[in-house]
């Protein structure tokens, strides 16, 4: 189990790094997956603040869905935040998929944001 923590850390600080590398004066679209939910935020790290966010738990998605935790639901949440991000008048953003590996929900969410008007 400590190993795949320490993994997840490593996988983590890379994508990190890279998207410090790539993301000059763009914001960073992160993500976090749990076993019955997935979270979505819009992040300006320069501010330090959060300008959108959107997740599974949310009364509007969830009353939709029934489960939280499938590919659809993810893109439901894509497609919200990206929607929220753009009354927040942000259309490119940076994707931070945290040490998650781009499939399966991940996907479906990047995919849904994509739809939903944001560029990354």
């Amino acid at each position: 189990m400590v190993k795949q923590v320490a993994l997840f850390e490593r996988r983590k600080q890379r994508v990190r790094t890279a998207i410090r590398k790539k993301a000059i004066g763009r914001v960073r679209l992160s993500i976090f997956r749990s076993g019955k939910h997935i979270y979505a935020q819009v992040i300006d790290d320069s501010k330090g603040i959060t300008l959108a966010q959107a997740s599974t738990v949310e009364k509007e998605v969830k009353g939709k869905m029934k489960s939280g935790a499938n590919t659809e639901a993810a893109k439901q949440v894509g497609t919200l935040i990206a929607e929220r991000a753009k009354k927040a008048k942000v259309t490119e953003v940076v994707f931070d998929r945290g040490g998650y590996i781009y499939h399966g929900r991940v996907k479906a969410l990047a995919e849904g944001a994509r739809e939903g008007g944001l560029s990354f």
